[in-house]
């Protein structure tokens, strides 16, 4: 009975402890916390380095540019501008930030995910074909085709994307529930990732021929990739060098084809 007693009074320290330990607040408890690199200028507020509110300016909060359309002249046709808290250091605690994708007719925004944030997407301009995939075991697939003034939301973790299906540009904004949602681009993290997963596993994952994911591997991601250290060891090399590396890189007539008229230096810009 004493032993029973005892096991009483444990479980209930340990649900009060539960308790208590649930009882704080869950939103800043100041007006702000603006993002500050140098930490002997900084104060240390709910667990970050903060700028001295007192030093704080209007500058912390604000960030121009963004009524200016992005670079689709890639692959993909798309461009996004992210203003998170790095771009912008008085978002810092705030949960929020803010994005501008610029669609090329018959751009696509890949299936990607936000790991930690929810975002929803407005039109401005064209039309979008978007959606996201719901996770395990349905895998539910929720579409919509998008208008100017259009609102559509994709689901925090989940994997989604946008596409132009229009022959003229499209542009969208978008909000994020974080200050920094992070990006995971499935087919650049899956075929592109550094050092390459073993395409034995690929191969079995997508029950495709070893072959064709050893292409899919040396694509686009190997030639940004070769780009990089080529400019990093101080050669810039020019269009021919560079068609002749994609003609190199390159194992399918499709892959040649999207990647022949590139210049070396919108690639660097790339990286």
């Amino acid at each position: 009975m004493k032993g029973i007693h005892s096991i009483l009074i444990a479980f209930t320290l340990l649900a009060f402890a539960c308790s208590s330990a649930s009882a704080f607040d869950t939103a800043p408890i100041q007006d702000f916390c603006v993002a500050i690199k140098d930490i002997k200028n900084g104060v240390f507020v709910n667990g970050k380095f903060c700028k001295d509110p007192k030093l704080a300016d209007a500058q912390d909060f604000f960030f121009p540019g963004l009524n200016k359309p992005g670079d689709t002249s890639n692959p993909l046709g798309s461009n996004v501008t992210v203003v998170d808290v790095d771009k912008l250091p008085g978002l810092n605690t705030l949960g929020i930030s803010l994005a501008r994708l610029d669609f090329a007719p018959y751009g696509l925004n890949p299936p990607h995910t936000h790991p930690r944030g929810t975002e929803i997407l407005v039109v401005v301009q064209g039309t979008l074909y978007v959606g996201f995939v719901t996770s395990n075991p349905d895998n539910r697939l929720f579409t919509k085709i998008l208008y100017p003034g259009d609102v559509f939301v994709f689901p925090i973790g989940l994997i989604h994307f946008q596409f132009n299906t229009g022959k003229t540009e499209a542009l969208a904004f978008s909000g994020l529930s974080s200050q920094n949602a992070g990006l995971i681009t499935i087919a650049k993290a899956v075929f592109g990732s550094n050092p390459p997963i073993n395409p034995d596993v690929l191969a079995k994952a997508f029950q495709l021929d070893k072959d064709l994911v050893k292409d899919l591997q040396s694509q686009l991601w190997s030639a940004k990739k070769m780009v990089r250290r080529m400019t990093k060891e101080g050669f810039v090399p020019d269009i021919v060098t560079f068609n002749s590396l994609v003609e190199t890189i390159c194992k399918t007539e499709e892959c040649y084809a999207s990647m022949k008229d590139f210049t070396a230096s919108f690639l660097i810009r790339m990286l």
